[in-house]
């Protein structure tokens, strides 16, 4: 193996996969919701889109069901 090796001749590739891995979508969230992320991203050092895509992954491979109550939103 070679000590250095010259990336400057390589041309760059996207990845073939990457549109299978993640979709991108435009979604409204409270402000209490980005900042709860946010501080648990400081705490972890994981980016908090990141968070948020991973406590909604595990909350549907685990099948969770929102529990919606109208009367005591208001």
């Amino acid at each position: 193996m070679k000590k250095e090796y010259d990336l400057s001749k390589m041309k760059a590739q996207k990845n073939p996969y990457a549109k299978r891995l993640k979709k991108q979508v435009t979604i409204r969230l409270g402000k209490d919701v980005i900042d709860y992320f946010k501080g648990l991203s400081e705490e972890s050092g994981i980016p908090y889109q990141t968070l948020i895509d991973l406590y909604l992954r595990q909350c549907a491979h685990a099948g969770k069901k929102l529990t919606l109550d109208w009367d005591s939103a208001a």
